[in-house]
């Protein structure tokens, strides 16, 4: 059966004056085509709408790959979150890359659709700096949606590596342990994902194919729990 997911990339597109950011594009390009190639409707969203930027350290030989030029050609047009509603999808995913990190926790509209997608017993993943979102989804009873839950996203770590800490508004890995998320960290770029109930989270650009498949086949089992 045909299912249709609502995949949610990041408007913001510098991290301080001379460095860009954006979506990361091989989180964006091996979900996307991972949800295609089983013949699912996948509708691109973003705060903005329109054409989003992509970090260039994310464009690389890999980018030459005919499945990444196809999936690149939907972050040309996305649609902004406000002209959606939970009820019209079976699953929501959100990449990363660093660009996340800055307008996605604040963003209303989002936090509602990941509270009603998640309330609605629906499918919620992200990967790598996507988790970003979470941090300021709270459920209808005030409580973070995190809490509790064993969860996976960029780590502290990965984030020293980068160089970059220092310039972002906060530390992923140390915000979702703060809103009480059972962290479950594997060690740096290796491909790891948490899923608890039908919240799916993956820590890297190295998970992304491994988060896809867990939706894959959390939505082909009819969306039981794992």
């Amino acid at each position: 059966m045909s299912k249709k997911i609502l995949m949610v990339v990041t408007s913001h597109s510098h991290i301080h004056e001379g460095k860009a950011t954006g979506v990361w594009l091989s989180e964006f390009a091996e979900a996307y085509t991972g949800f295609n190639k089983q013949g699912w409707d996948v509708v691109v969203a973003s705060p903005l709408g329109g054409k989003v930027p992509v970090d260039p350290a994310s464009v690389s030989a890999d980018s030459d790959d005919p499945s990444f030029a196809e999936a690149a050609k939907r972050l040309d047009n996305t649609m902004k979150l406000n002209d959606l509603a939970h009820e019209s999808f079976d699953a929501i995913f959100l990449p990363g890359g660093h660009g996340a990190m800055y307008d996605l926790p604040a963003d209303r509209e989002l936090q509602s659709l990941l509270r009603d997608f998640y309330e609605s017993g629906k499918l919620v993943a992200a990967v790598c700096h996507g988790p970003a979102a979470l941090v300021g989804t709270f459920l209808s009873d005030g409580s973070p949606l995190v809490a509790g839950k064993r969860v996976n996203a960029f780590t502290d770590r990965e984030e020293a590596e980068t160089g970059l800490a220092s310039h972002l508004p906060f530390l992923l890995e140390s915000r979702l342990r703060e809103l009480g998320a059972i962290f479950v960290a594997a060690p740096s770029w290796t491909s790891h994902y948490e899923a608890d109930g039908n919240l799916i989270t993956g820590q890297n650009p190295q998970s992304t194919v491994a988060v896809t498949n867990a939706v894959i086949d959390h939505l082909r089992r009819g969306g039981a729990s794992f």
